[in-house]
């Protein structure tokens, strides 16, 4: 897998249809850069890539293909057995089903803006691409927190976030802040000509503060030539229609019981 900057002279053309297999990719580009910088063991198959973490981090698995076939399966199900932590899969073409390794699924919707300027934020936010420590330690709080990720509690740096990752091409890291107060966050990965969002958080204390926009819009703003995909909650998909987001397909969240 390659990432990239998000320069490019021409926009880029991709359809509804393509959005979940592109979304799958950049998903798994990501998550192959995290566990890589965590020292975690990348796992990489036809139809799915997994990366076996510790008992804090667990197992992610990312479903690349719709016809994962009777090996792959079998060799998920021994994954999600001797999983140390919790599980967490990803499929966002909605056609393998994992019930049988006793995990709980729900639906979010995988949505793609097409290239275009960025809409203004409005927040009064300052947002800065995340280049050092200090500000990647915050970010990380910000998720943490935002998301309850009580697995990454108490706190550890570097854990969520490795500073390695920053390095990493195609891999950024935004952090907006209310005079110098971490008020919210996100991870976007540009990778084969299509940009995608992470973690878009927001710390509890400023919830409802337009810190999601802010934060959104200043990630988008060189991308005016690139597509984006991303997959949405319910209380995110409103903030994502606004920005030029629309719904391609329904994704397929597994995690444990």
């Amino acid at each position: 897998m390659t990432t990239g900057t998000a320069a490019t002279d021409q926009p880029v053309s991709l359809t509804l249809a393509e959005a979940p297999l592109r979304q799958a990719r950049n998903s798994a580009a990501f998550w192959a850069a995290t566990g890589d910088s965590r020292g975690h063991e990348v796992i990489r198959r036809r139809g799915f890539l997994a990366v076996d973490g510790d008992e804090r981090a667990g197992l992610r698995i990312l479903v690349q293909e719709n016809d994962l076939d009777q090996g792959e399966l079998a060799e998920l199900a021994e994954l999600v057995r001797r999983a140390p932590g919790p599980v967490n899969a990803e499929d966002p073409f909605s056609a393998t089903d994992l019930s049988h390794l006793g995990l709980r699924n729900w639906q979010m919707p995988v949505m793609l803006r097409l290239p275009a300027p960025a809409p203004a934020g409005g927040s009064g936010l300052d947002v800065v691409r995340v280049s050092g420590g200090e500000d990647l330690r915050a970010a990380e709080r910000v998720v943490i927190e935002g998301f309850e990720l009580a697995a990454f509690e108490p706190y550890r740096p570097g854990e969520l976030f490795p500073e390695a990752l920053i390095g990493r091409p195609g891999v950024d890291v935004f952090l907006a802040s209310h005079q110098g107060v971490a008020a919210g966050a996100c991870v976007r990965v540009v990778d084969e000509g299509l940009a995608s969002h992470y973690w878009v958080g927001t710390a509890p204390a400023f919830r409802s503060r337009g810190v999601g926009r802010a934060v959104m819009t200043a990630s988008l703003a060189d991308l005016a030539q690139v597509p984006a995909t991303l997959t949405a909650s319910k209380l995110g998909r409103p903030l994502y229609e606004s920005l030029g987001y629309t719904v391609a397909a329904p994704s397929t969240w597994w995690a444990a019981r």
